[in-house]
């Protein structure tokens, strides 16, 4: 296997994480390219929201860790991390709700989820940061002009000023609400629907995705999604299914993979003129 100077440039500059010689290594990350260039020609990239394109699960946590308190929840504790991560994040409304509320009645969960989202997007406008590197990643697929969708769970409410926050409202062509979908991630209905919506193939799209559920979903929909180490752990990530974990948009071995599609899509150019 041909692998790239930033191939090896990667294992080198973190030689002190890997616990296996250089050979496999550099085996693994040509593996890791080639998974994402299985589709060449590109036609699409989708992104999953919370996690994805801002680290906003702290202040999700501070929106319930607050709400929770007020009403007594789990006698007055805060829920921490491993609680949040276990049953909340990356989660519908309905599911967080069901996982929190068990003895409540149906209409009781959904009502204090609209007032935890009211919070959340207080809470946004004055804290909401983007992913590391994001406005990097989001230069290299408008160059490459592929096409382009967000995917989430979260309310069209939360989205809409998430994006904007974000300065990405021109950016994307499409932006799919789990909600609005048969079934919301990890079911693969929206992730379905954006490609229909791109009209693109799965065969051609790949996936930034920072929960389990979500990666869940677009293995499910049927195409390689890169796991964003933001906030879940990276077993969980790597469990659901994801081809390549990356800290950030500025990680090395996402622009390794890239570099990679470059390169197979001017072969791709170059035998066809």
């Amino acid at each position: 296997m041909q692998v790239s100077n930033l191939q090896r440039q990667i294992y080198h500059t973190h030689t002190h994480l890997f616990q296996v010689p250089e050979h496999l290594m550099i085996l693994m990350l040509g593996m890791v390219c080639s998974s994402l260039t299985t589709t060449v020609p590109v036609q699409a990239v989708l992104f999953d929201i919370d996690g994805t394109l801002c680290d906003s699960d702290p202040l999700h946590h501070l929106a319930f860790q607050e709400l929770l308190l007020e009403i007594g929840y789990n006698n007055g504790v805060p829920i921490d991390d491993e609680f949040f991560i276990k049953n909340i994040a990356g989660r519908s409304d309905v599911e967080a709700a069901q996982n929190l509320f068990l003895d409540w009645p149906l209409e009781k969960g959904p009502k204090f989820l609209d007032d935890k989202e009211a919070k959340y997007r207080s809470l946004a406008k004055e804290r909401l940061v983007p992913v590391k590197g994001l406005g990097k990643v989001v230069q290299w697929v408008k160059d490459h002009g592929y096409k382009r969708a967000a995917v989430t769970n979260a309310p069209r409410i939360n989205e809409e000023l998430m994006i904007s926050l974000l300065g990405l409202s021109d950016f994307f062509q499409a932006v799919i609400i789990g909600g609005e979908c048969e079934q919301p991630k990890p079911a693969p209905y929206p992730y379905l629907k954006a490609l229909k919506e791109l009209e693109v193939s799965a065969e051609h799209t790949f996936i930034f995705e920072d929960s389990p559920s979500g990666i869940r979903a677009g293995v499910a929909a049927g195409m390689p999604v890169v796991g964003l180490a933001t906030r879940n752990p990276e077993n969980s990530l790597l469990e659901a299914g994801a081809v390549l974990l990356i800290k950030d948009y500025e990680d090395p071995k996402l622009w390794a993979a890239l570099e990679e599609i470059d390169r197979e899509e001017a072969k791709l150019k170059k035998g066809s003129a």
